[in-house]
């Protein structure tokens, strides 16, 4: 197997892992080292699938749409990015509803003994949607529910927070180009060492 090809599955194990609920399999692809920041969670990479497990125990789930990823390579190092679309099925005041999150998960990789791990995960958030999941609901968020949040991640961000999540306010967005550009600026300086 190619190093590309052992990146790649790498970043999709982990993602599978977390939709289906192995946990074990999730938790494999991470160095203990690694870190993790994204809406709900901000921590070392084990941590996450801790809290993901716990988090499928309340019965919030998610599922990940996945775009094929792009995947750099220097050495022992890795960059890959796998564009997403986070999918939550939810109640809105007794209307089912289909939230969507579009973000851009970028992971660091690195190679250690000869295996391929997870060091950091990020995501980029670049907007949401939410529909109800019959046509022709009605579904209505009054606009100040969502005003105290971010445009990128702004439905998102109040879906957890009625769910008992804790939101960072300062994550990566499309609504901050300079932050994002030199955030991907900095990945791809520690990608060349």
């Amino acid at each position: 197997m190619s190093d590309i090809d052992a990146v790649t599955q790498t970043v999709l194990l982990e993602r599978q892992g977390r939709d289906r609920g192995w946990w074990d399999q999730m938790r494999a692809c991470y160095w203990p080292d690694s870190t993790v920041t994204l809406s709900w969670y901000r921590g070392d990479g084990p941590g996450f699938v801790s809290a993901s497990e716990a988090m499928a125990g309340r019965g919030d789930a998610s599922r990940h749409r996945l775009s094929p990823p792009t995947v750099q390579i220097a050495g022992d190092r890795a960059f890959a990015e796998v564009p997403a679309g986070i999918e939550v099925r939810t109640e809105v005041d007794g209307v089912t509803a289909d939230l969507v999150s579009y973000t851009r998960i970028v992971y660091r990789l690195e190679r250690r003994e000869g295996h391929w791990r997870i060091l950091t995960l990020d995501c980029v958030y670049e907007r949401d949607t939410l529909t109800p999941a019959v046509p022709g609901r009605q579904l209505t968020v009054p606009p100040q529910d969502l005003a105290a949040y971010r445009a990128p991640y702004a439905v998102l961000a109040w879906h957890l927070a009625r769910r008992g999540y804790e939101v960072s306010a300062d994550l990566l967005g499309d609504d901050q180009p300079e932050r994002t550009a030199a955030f991907y600026a900095e990945t791809l300086r520690w990608l060349r060492g």
